[in-house]
């Protein structure tokens, strides 16, 4: 019995659309999802995969059956029969492509806006003028440098104060040396910003981060704690802000199985929030070139469960405590006058580099002389 082409059509697309569907959601391609943001992401990625799987097998199949079934036999020479075109088939193949994209283009729209990608708080702060939408490209790309002065408030100076209020951060960041920008005038904020989710709108981060990119490294601070640390660790289920610069050049946090990704950039201050998900460790790469040694500022996010991450900090604080001690604690003068007496630094804060650094060198064979001669 001769099987009717539109049941043959029919079973093809069945086994299409499962085939695409399965390979959609086991391409293994992503690397772990370890943050609530990173399952949005592959629910997308996976649709785009799907998609692109069945239009592959669909396209590639009709070639192929074509190859075979139209091929030339042997002893014909004819030409084949002329073809002007096909009008309904046209309209089909055009428009189906655009209904796909146009779906993409919205569901991409619903994930960058459920990541926080349009934060509303952002908007208001430096909403878009109407002059700003005839400017030129050329004209907007000027006041990101060389933005002219104003009465409004730097928002990224007023930013950056808050950051360095906090000592620790205040020591490994340079923004006394590097101007905080403006926004553009008229454009709305410049400073990329990931913010709160849509339901975390308006609620304040369960943890804050001050990030500092610089060649070739990560710096992280801990702000009120004092901590800071070249590894970051953050705790399960519990929405992180991290608010990050550059001393230097631009560098970017990515953090591939979060899914984000975000520009530290000097002068200007950027936002990014995410919550882990998954416990374990992963790297932290720089994707931004950032000079000769970029392939080598990478390092750790410790994702680990609430308990370790208290008891990691309570380490931390323990050994800075220490730490101040020890440096309290350590001969920090040469003898003075003729009765030899010495004093003693009782804050680290007033003495010299050399001094400071000495009970932590002392066992590197360093002594203070080579560290006076260093910091002349």
């Amino acid at each position: 019995m001769k099987i009717p082409s539109s049941i043959w059509t029919l079973l093809i697309g069945i086994g299409l659309t499962l085939v695409s569907l399965w390979y959609g959601q086991n391409h293994g391609l992503l690397p772990t999802a370890a943050s609530d943001e990173a399952v949005l992401v592959d629910g997308l990625f996976n649709t785009m995969m799907t998609v692109s799987a069945g239009i592959f097998l669909i396209v590639e199949g009709v070639l192929i059956y074509c190859a075979i079934k139209y091929r030339r036999r042997a002893g014909d020479n004819e030409d084949g029969p002329p073809i002007e075109g096909n009008v309904p088939l046209e309209i089909l193949w055009t428009a189906i492509p655009a209904i796909i994209v146009i779906g993409i283009s919205v569901y991409s729209f619903e994930v960058y806006n459920d990541i926080g990608g349009f934060d509303p708080h952002a908007a208001h702060e430096a909403p878009v003028m109407q002059d700003s939408m005839a400017m030129p490209g050329s004209a907007i790309a000027a006041t990101l440098n060389d933005t002219p002065p104003s009465d409004t408030p730097n928002l990224n100076q007023q930013k950056s104060d808050e950051a360095m209020s906090d000592p620790a951060t205040a020591a490994v960041r340079n923004a006394d040396q590097i101007p905080q920008k403006r926004e553009a005038p008229g454009v709305g904020i410049v400073s990329p910003s990931i913010g709160a989710s849509p339901e975390k709108a308006g609620k304040p981060p369960e943890l804050q981060v001050n990030v500092t990119g610089l060649q070739y490294a990560w710096i992280f601070t801990y702000p009120d704690t004092g901590v800071t640390t070249g590894e970051l660790h953050v705790p399960i289920g519990r929405e992180v802000k991290i608010n990050m610069t550059a001393n230097d050049v631009i560098h970017a946090f990515w953090v591939p199985e979060f899914r984000m990704k975000q520009d530290a950039i000097p002068g200007r201050q950027s936002e990014l929030r995410f919550t882990p998900k998954t416990e374990g460790d992963y790297a932290l790469i720089c994707a931004e070139l950032c000079g000769p040694y970029h392939g080598a500022m990478r390092t750790q996010v410790i994702v680990e469960k609430p308990e370790a991450f208290e008891k990691w900090m309570q380490e931390q604080l323990t050994a800075s405590n220490d730490s101040l001690k020890e440096a309290i604690a350590v001969r920090a003068a040469s003898p003075l006058g003729e009765g030899g007496s010495s004093t003693i630094a009782l804050n680290p804060a007033t003495a010299s580099p050399d001094e400071f650094l000495a009970p932590y060198t002392k066992d590197m064979g360093i002594n203070s002389e080579m560290l006076h001669q260093i910091h002349k």
